[in-house]
């Protein structure tokens, strides 16, 4: 007889080797992937170097069992979010996705986008990055009081002025206004000294998202209202009627801004190069303006004494204490985040992975040595030292900002204000310019019942 078999013991059978593989077994690869409207040697490229070069080796280094890959795409903003919405209706899609923040609110309504604790779990709250990151500078990826997705760089919304042109017309070089009268009686001074245009807000249709985002929404939130807030639109309410009237006061015949200029098709560009002609006192801009503009070696309207000439001041309430929060001073923001697709199988690790390409070191090599404003104060203050005005929006600027509500309805109401202001700017009143943008946009947002005014 031959003799019995000799019992295995359960863990020594777990030890053994998987067959074929001639060593012992490890922990299972998991595959983790980022997806952004970024792709090497074309769109938004040095984002997509440093996710494939300098995020992925990294993040792999201390998570040796986890595979990162890149999902590039250089297309059309508006192609790139339908395909997101797409995978994600199919519960498909990267575990990693950077998105635009006025995107998040229509995703999340939509079911496509969960808040970043539910599906990252607790480590999400407890991070340390968010004590770097200015509260208002979160709200970028906040919808309705819930953190959906972490901020990326953003930037500011302040008034530029010609000291030059200042000091002709007898005004401080450092220049603060804290109040919508200091503007209007800035620009009396500079009409007075002979400046062509004292003050360039941008209003009407043909500028366009830059009417909304330098114009109307920091006036508005100077008036103490944001556009959308605890679920209802602002109408024709008190706050808008005074944003009106400030357009009114500065295109109504005063002589103070150029009413035609709004109502050019390239007059957004044609007020860059007046500006940096001298023809413009004071205009309401982004960073963008700062570094990109009039910046001296390769802006589309370059000054050479850039540093010397132009001032930047922040944008007052309408008077002290008027702003939205209480605040004396406001700003706008835009920018874009990154988010965790609710439907991934690993949403602790995609976490990990999220908040790693949000980490100090991470965010200071996405920079690749730029002076560019990021969302982290940390970073900010190591890597802005050499520009006051980049330092001036991340110090003074953030923290006061707000931003545009993520909903989809929200372009078609932008364009609804653009008209307000158009047609105040043609000689309509105020009020009844309000009154003509409260109709339109209960059409659009669903009735009165949404809409405060």
């Amino acid at each position: 007889m031959r003799p019995l078999p000799v019992a295995v013991p359960l863990a020594l059978v777990l030890a053994l080797p998987a067959c074929g593989t001639g060593g012992p077994a490890g922990p299972e690869t998991v595959t983790l992937t980022i997806t952004a409207n970024a792709i090497s040697g074309g769109k938004n490229a040095e984002g997509a170097d440093w996710i494939k070069n300098w995020v992925i080796p990294r993040f792999e280094s201390t998570h040796r069992n986890v595979k990162v890959l890149f999902q590039p795409s250089g297309v059309d903003d508006e192609q790139y979010k339908t395909r997101l919405a797409l995978d994600l209706k199919s519960r498909r899609g990267a575990d990693v996705i950077a998105v635009d923040g006025i995107w998040v609110g229509e995703f999340a309504q939509a079911g496509y986008l969960k808040p970043l604790a539910e599906v990252g779990g607790p480590g999400v709250d407890s991070w340390e990055g968010w004590t770097q990151i200015p509260q208002a500078v979160q709200g970028l990826g906040v919808f309705e009081g819930k953190k959906y997705g972490l901020p990326l760089g953003t930037d500011g919304r302040v008034l530029f002025y010609n000291k030059a042109l200042f000091r002709k017309a007898g005004l401080p070089e450092t220049w603060q206004p804290t109040s919508w009268q200091d503007i209007l009686d800035a620009g009396r001074r500079l009409k007075d000294a002979g400046v062509p245009v004292p003050v360039q807000i941008n209003a009407g249709t043909a500028m366009g998202e830059a009417t909304t985002m330098q114009g109307v929404l920091p006036l508005l939130a100077g008036a103490g209202a944001e556009i959308y807030a605890d679920r209802k639109w602002t109408g024709a309410s008190q706050a808008m009627k005074d944003v009106l009237a400030f357009y009114r006061q500065l295109y109504g015949g005063s002589g103070l801004g150029d009413p035609k200029l709004q109502q050019e098709a390239k007059g957004r560009d044609k007020s860059f190069a007046q500006f940096a002609e001298g023809k413009i006192g004071i205009l309401a801009e982004s960073d963008y303006f700062w570094r990109s503009v009039v910046e001296p070696q390769a802006g589309i309207a370059k000054m050479a004494d850039r540093d010397q000439v132009v001032g930047y001041a922040k944008i007052p309430a309408k008077q002290p204490g008027a702003g939205i929060r209480g605040q004396d001073f406001v700003s706008m923001s835009g920018g874009a985040v990154r988010v965790l697709n609710p439907f991934t199988k690993n949403g602790k690790l995609a976490w990990e992975l999220l908040s790693f390409m949000h980490s100090k070191e991470a965010t200071k090599a996405e920079l690749a040595g730029q002076v560019r404003i990021s969302a982290r104060k940390d970073v900010n203050d190591e890597v802005l030292g050499a520009d006051p005005m980049l330092k001036f929006i991340a110090d003074e600027v953030l923290p006061i900002t707000a931003y545009r509500p993520p909903l989809a309805v929200y372009p078609q109401v932008s364009v609804a204000v653009q008209e307000a202001t158009a047609a105040v700017v043609s000689g309509t009143p105020p009020d009844e310019a309000a009154s003509a943008y409260q109709a339109k946009l209960e059409g659009l947002v669903g009735g009165a019942a949404n809409v405060a005014g």
